[in-house]
């Protein structure tokens, strides 16, 4: 079966700074529980704000190092999935579910790929 990683990518100025509520991490310890069980998840977890990170990147024969936070970023990455999918309509399906656990002020986005096999 095929395998997705589904990119997690949260516009922090949306994101409350005291984290996911209690709630939230409740319902997304329950989905989490419910998609490992059906076989699909692999691994998932959550990212440290983008001001504790670094982006490295090449070009023109250079390498430069930028610390966070990335502010001419409307959206960093949050987190991902990595899940087993028959198809990528069912990695969409569970991608929607992990989306309607948060609350409306949340903008949230997942970018759903397939991963090249071989």
């Amino acid at each position: 079966m095929p395998r997705y990683l589904s990119l997690v990518r949260i516009d922090e100025k949306t994101a409350p700074a005291e984290g996911p509520s209690p709630e939230l991490m409740q319902r997304m310890g329950e989905l989490i529980e419910e998609i490992t069980k059906a076989g699909v998840m692999l691994d998932t977890a959550g990212l440290t704000p983008s001001a504790q990170g670094a982006r490295v990147r090449w070009a023109g024969g250079e390498l430069s190092v930028t610390d966070g936070p990335f502010t001419e970023s409307k959206e960093v990455i949050g987190g991902y999935a990595l899940m087993q999918c028959k198809d990528m309509a069912e990695a969409i399906e569970w991608t929607k579910r992990f989306l309607k656990v948060h609350e409306d002020f949340w903008t949230v986005t997942c970018e759903v790929r397939e991963i090249a096999e071989g």
